[in-house]
This record gives C-alpha cells, sequence and structure tokens, in this order.
C-alpha cells in the first residue's frame, strides 16, 4: 500500500493514526523575537480574518475557541469592524458532545448577537458524508476529523474562519515545573541530562505504543519514533520548550489539512493559538521558567476578563467519539473486504475487531478512512 493521493502520512503514521516526528530537528527554528505583549499578538494574530469578512469563528464553548471569539469580538470593536460570528456544530443525539451550556455564557458574556449553529445527527461520521466528501477531493487527510469543519468552512465561503487549534499545546508547553522534587528526581534528573539515545532507549521501554491492531514489528516502530520525539524535548529555558513543541510535525500537517479544505471554498483560514508571535510574546512575558500550572491561570493570569471567569475553572471536555463512530462507520466495518491498509503493520482481524467495538480506537479511524478510499477507488 501506498499513502493515497493528497497525503502526506508514511504507511506507519497511517497504521499508527498519528503524524510522529521520527526524525525531529535537533534545533528548532527558535521562536521570533517579540516586543508585544500576549494580548498585543494575539490582536494582531486575529486581525487578517476580520479585514476579510465574514469573519466566522469555529466554536465549541471550549477555552481555546473561547479565547479566539473573545479576542476577535475586542478586535473588531476597537477597529470599527463588524463583529465575528461564531459557528458551531450542535449533535442533538449526542449529550456527550454537548457544550450549550458554556457556549450560552460566552455569546452572552461578549453580547454578540449573531450566532450560526448547524445541526448534525450523523453526517460527521469518519466515512459519513462530509468524510466522503473530503476524501474524494482531497485523498487522506490527517487529523481523521479534519472534516469536522467541512460544515463551518461551508458558512464561511468567500470570507474567513478563525479556529483554537493550537491552544491545548500552547496551555500544555505552559505548565510550570514542580516546585519540589518528585520521587525518583535522581533518576529524572540522570536521564534528562543522558544523551538523546539513551533518552529515547529508556522512553520507549516505559513507554510502549499501544494499538492492538498493530504487528510486533509496527509497535516497535512506532514506539521508537514517539520515544525518539520525547526524547529530543528542550530540557531548557521555556522559550526553547515552546519552540520545540511549535515545530512538531502534527502541527503543521493538521494546520495544511484545513488549509487545503478551506482554500477549495475560497475560506481564508486562521489559528491564531498557533501564531509563532503570540507563543513568543507569552514566552516572554513568563521569562525562563512558566508562572502558570494551567489554562487557568492562563486565562486568569494574561486575559483576565476577557472571558467569564467560570470558564477558566472548568475542567471538562466534551466528546465527540459517537459522532465520528456512528452507523457509516459500523456498516463499512462489517462489509469491509480487508483491502487499503498496509497488511505488513496492521493485523486486519484485528483492525475490523476494534472498528465493531461500542466505542472503536480514534487512532485506527485513519485506517478506515484510508481503505474506505482504496475501495472507492478500486
Amino acid at each position: 500500500m501506498t499513502a493515497p493521493a493528497g497525503s502526506s502520512l508514511s504507511p506507519l503514521e497511517i497504521a499508527c493514526g498519528l503524524a510522529i516526528d521520527g526524525r525531529p530537528a535537533r534545533r528548532p527554528t527558535p521562536l521570533p523575537p517579540s516586543p508585544a505583549t500576549p494580548q498585543r499578538a494575539l490582536r494582531d494574530a486575529v486581525l487578517p480574518a476580520l479585514l476579510r469578512p465574514p469573519c466566522l469563528v469555529s466554536f465549541s464553548g471550549g477555552k481555546d475557541s473561547s479565547l479566539v471569539l473573545a479576542t476577535a469580538t475586542r478586535v473588531a470593536r476597537e477597529e470599527g469592524l463588524a463583529d465575528p460570528v461564531p459557528v458551531t456544530n450542535r449533535f442533538p443525539q449526542a449529550p456527550e458532545a454537548d457544550e450549550t451550556t458554556w457556549q450560552e455564557q460566552v455569546v452572552g458574556y461578549l453580547g454578540l448577537r449573531d450566532w450560526q449553529r448547524v445541526e448534525l445527527t450523523d453526517e460527521l461520521d469518519v466515512v459519513g458524508p462530509y468524510a466522503q466528501r473530503m476524501l474524494s477531493d482531497h485523498g487522506l487527510l490527517w487529523p481523521f476529523n479534519v472534516h469536522f469543519h467541512l460544515p463551518l468552512l461551508d458558512h464561511a465561503r468567500g470570507g474567513s474562519l478563525l479556529t483554537g487549534v493550537g491552544g491545548d499545546q500552547l496551555f500544555d508547553a505552559l505548565r510550570a515545573p514542580p516546585r519540589r522534587p518528585r520521587p525518583r528526581a535522581v533518576a529524572h534528573a540522570a536521564l534528562a541530562v543522558a544523551p538523546r539515545t539513551a533518552r529515547a532507549a529508556v522512553i520507549a521501554r516505559r513507554r510502549p505504543f499501544d494499538a492492538p491492531w498493530l504487528l510486533a514489528a509496527a509497535r516497535r516502530a512506532a514506539t521508537r519514533a514517539m520515544a525518539r520525539q520525547l526524547a529530543a524535548q528542550p530540557r531548557g529555558p521555556l522559550a526553547a520548550r515552546m519552540a520545540y513543541e511549535l515545530s512538531l510535525r502534527y502541527l503543521r500537517v493538521a494546520t495544511d489539512s484545513l488549509a487545503l479544505c478551506a482554500a477549495a471554498r475560497d475560506v481564508r483560514v486562521g489559528h491564531p493559538l498557533c501564531a509563532p508571535g503570540v507563543w513568543s510574546a507569552i514566552a516572554r512575558a513568563c521569562g525562563r521558567r512558566s508562572r502558570f500550572a494551567g489554562s487557568q491561570q492562563v486565562l486568569r493570569g494574561l486575559f483576565g476578563g476577557w472571558l467569564p471567569d467560570a470558564l477558566a475553572a472548568r475542567s471538562d471536555k466534551a466528546s465527540f467519539d459517537g459522532v465520528f463512530s456512528n452507523r457509516h462507520a459500523r456498516d463499512f466495518a462489517r462489509r469491509w473486504d480487508r483491502g487499503g491498509i498496509p497488511h505488513w503493520l496492521v493485523d486486519a482481524a484485528a483492525l475490523r475487531g476494534g472498528w465493531l467495538a461500542a466505542t472503536p480506537p480514534v487512532l485506527s479511524l485513519t485506517l478506515m478512512q484510508a481503505a474506505w478510499l482504496y475501495a472507492q477507488r478500486n
């Protein structure tokens, strides 16, 4: 099997469902110097989208998309531009994906009058109508749920769409290390100063890649690749750690996939929380070591008052497993003829068993899209 047209994934990445930096750069490109404050840098990152109306914001009610929506709203009103329009996918039949309460709090707090809501049932299934359109137009893309944004991009035709992509990575990169030594601190310190190859070997032993549908050799290869990526993480100042995180392949592949879908609809798509200038400004504000322990402290410390305080304190997240694994996926799994997968990496029987489980493993769903695409072309 070769990667389908439109895909930048290797067969191992398709089998694992991950875009892996198996050979990460030893010295990633440093963050650009930024004299701006974090607030100003984020405002600068959303302005181009506001200048190409209609400006829609992919809005789930989570912290990332809410921060982008709040920033865009502030900038629009300061610059005399039209308010951004939140646009939200809603799933009445999937209560675990319901964020209505949080969404209404944020929209009300910001005083936004226009809010576009798209009600869906099983259309965003991993091989449902939207995914089929994406696969037919562009080939296999990563991540498997890129098509989640297609209804939103359809509403933004001719304008712009802002997303919260990169927020999780930004907040995680800012987590302050513990002030007191943890158990086995000596062993951790020794591992930190060991050569990269030695660190990778230890990490591989401690964190084997768990994917029951992979053959043993593929699991070992995935484990080694993930270990090399983890071992390459810098141990130095915050800015260096953030530059490494921002340089990783998976962010680039994901944003390239969204850009491809957006261009086909004449939409300018932007990801302010992925902007190097934003990361640089926040790193500069924090100094060598982050003074934040997570997203709650970041939102309150740097963007206090921009959003309801209760949102900063929330710790739960919606789940979309039922949205992506629906009747289309189950029907395809049952009739699948085992074509379209890298058989030298994947156990087809185990893969089908996972697809037919009550909750299919999300990392196996890239393989389902590859198999569906193969079936259409053969």
